[in-house]
């Protein structure tokens, strides 16, 4: 008689299995099992199905002794388990008063309906202990076996008379406990298996948000604008699985592709209720019907949708919006794709606006330096050529043309970048002067190893090299030499001006750098500035100074790959 109701059991199982299958495959059912937050009302709905499931196990039980070998406990402890102590209480509720107040089970239906509930109430509490909800089927397995046996327990304690009550135990308790534990096991399994597809379409999002964001990033780095939203809306329509995408700035469509297209059109105002109120809130909407939508155009075919902000510094400027054309069809894995991307696009919102204000503050610091043209400078020069004229017009007409060289690369203001060639030449020009005007007593060396193309910011070496002659050799009366070096290294450059001129102490460059030391030599602080915003810290001022010894000033300029040229023929000149 065991052995048939162990078949009998199983039998009747393989509906339950192809039932909890079937459930497990529906989109309703997965959300509820997937949901992070579930309400009140999802866990009614989670118990109302568990503890049907009960109920039916009781209507397709097998009659013994008057009693019935059945597979109820199944739904309850698997509702437990994963809907915690709510669901389970509630579903073990449900079958258990069902199978005491339906007679259909003789004497043990007081103790059956008691045992039912008692399972199901504290597979709930052992919800929260086992990950919350998230267990493998093996552990499934032996909760199983020890409530079943629970449930034998119950029966002998409760059901009377004793002796009818321990035979029918002596039959049932192996089948109920064997089968009944597998069949949870199971169902687990195939829960299991629900998680497993949300981490692996996780992981296929995860990839698919990078990849967007990848294409998106040569576009968004140019701020947010009708072309890159038209560019970014288009990558995701191409790559993503919706009908329409759009993307919106705080007032109006910057892009929509897809669906709707017709009346959602670039440069209108926002046309939807559901993308005001994400504006304003900064907190994403999930639209499930058109309605929710509200789109003014009556035959707009968009049902539903995720809208998402994208946030710069804490200020909401604008949305991205998914869009499908059915209702009720966005869900949770749509929902962190959208999250995913607005967060990435804010990201390279931020990054484009701090590189602007980057190349902003760099442009105002080559300002700075333009309009450092010392009034004194001029007057010497010119004062120094009126001079020249009488004995060497020659050499004073040279002397002209110098002049107007360095005013007019120290005055342009149209490039970024220079040639380290065109940098050179500045300097050329500024010493020519310097050096008409103090003779001997300035030398200058030249050791540049042979580059063409490489590029440097303008009034880069200009400033460190009349820092070297102004403040070095100067204020020594024998004079001194100013050595100008270019030399690779790797990954670059090296600029070194050296001088054996005065020098200072390591105080002195300090407040240099930090810009408290005197106004007239800004110049060191904006050039270390600049290098710093356009290449890194790897590029900063390196200074090494001593008193009476001289100052060495050295920078680096990495070189992009791809980036040498052919060489004009190295050369190293000395100069007086």
């Amino acid at each position: 008689m065991i052995y048939s109701i162990l078949i009998g059991l199983a039998n009747r199982l393989g509906l339950f299995i192809v039932i909890a299958y079937l459930l497990s495959k529906n989109k309703v059912f997965k959300n509820l099992i997937l949901k992070q937050e579930v309400s009140v009302l999802d866990k009614i709905l989670l118990a109302v199905i568990f503890g049907a499931f009960g109920i039916l196990g009781t209507y397709m039980g097998i009659p013994v002794y008057g009693a019935i070998a059945n597979s109820r406990a199944v739904g309850v402890i698997i509702g437990g388990l994963l809907g915690g102590p709510f669901v389970g209480f509630l579903s073990g509720l449900i079958a258990g008063f069902h199978r005491w107040v339906i007679d259909i089970g003789g004497f043990t239906a007081f103790a059956c309906g008691l045992s039912t509930f008692t399972e199901g109430t504290i597979a709930g509490m052992l919800h929260v202990k086992l990950k919350r909800g998230k267990i493998n089927w093996k552990v499934a397995l032996v909760v199983g076996m020890a409530l079943e046996l629970l449930q034998m327990a119950i029966i002998l304690l409760v059901a009377k008379p004793f002796w009818a009550a321990l035979e029918l135990v002596r039959v049932i308790w192996f089948p109920m406990t064997t089968v009944n534990a597998i069949g949870i096991a199971i169902f687990i399994a195939l829960v299991e298996n629900i998680f497993s597809e949300q981490e692996k379409a996780g992981a296929y999002q995860a990839q698919l948000a990078l990849d967007i964001a990848s294409e998106t990033l040569p576009y968004l780095r140019q701020g947010l604008s009708e072309f890159s939203a038209y560019k970014t809306a288009k990558i995701i329509y191409e790559k993503a699985n919706y009908d329409a995408v759009a993307i919106t700035d705080d007032k109006k469509i910057l892009a929509h592709i897809g669906a709707g297209e017709d009346h959602h059109k670039a440069g209108l105002s926002i046309q939807t209720q559901a993308t005001r109120k994400v504006l304003a809130t900064g907190e994403f909407q999930v639209a499930s019907c058109k309605e929710d939508i509200e789109c003014y155009h009556g035959e707009c075919n968009l049902k539903s949708a995720v809208i998402v902000p994208l946030i710069e510094k804490d200020r909401v400027i604008g949305c991205l919006k998914l869009y499908r054309t059915r209702e009720n069809s966005i869900t949770s894995v749509d929902i962190r794709l959208a999250e995913g991307l607005a967060q990435l696009f804010s990201t390279q919102l931020e990054l484009s606006r701090m590189e602007h204000q980057a190349r902003l503050l760099a442009k105002a610091e080559l300002r700075a330096l333009q309009s450092q043209i010392n009034p004194h400078f001029l007057f010497n020069a010119l004062n120094t050529i009126i001079s020249v004229c009488r004995r060497d017009p020659e050499k004073a007409r040279r002397l002209l043309v110098h002049l107007g060289e360095f005013f007019r690369k120290n005055l342009s203001t149209g490039r970024e970048t220079v040639t380290l060639k065109q940098e050179i030449e500045h300097v050329k020009a500024y010493l020519a002067i310097e050096q008409a005007r103090f003779g001997d007593r300035l030398k200058v060396v030249f050791d540049l190893e042979p580059f063409s193309d490489i590029m440097v910011p303008p009034l880069i070496l200009q400033p460190l090299v009349e820092n070297a002659v102004k403040h070095g050799i100067f204020p020594k009366r024998e004079g001194g030499t100013v050595v100008i070096q270019a030399k690779s290294v790797n990954g670059g450059v090296e600029l070194t001006v050296a001088d054996d001129g005065v020098g200072f102490d390591e105080a002195t460059i300090k407040e240099i750098l930090d810009k408290e030391g005197p106004t007239d030599r800004i110049g060191l602080f904006n050039v270390n500035r600049r290098l710093e915003n356009l290449y890194g810290p790897q590029s900063r001022l390196y200074i090494t100074s001593k008193p009476m010894l001289g100052t060495i000033v050295k920078f680096f300029i990495p070189m992009a790959e791809g980036k040498w040229g052919e060489a004009d023929g190295a050369y190293s000149t000395a100069s007086r």
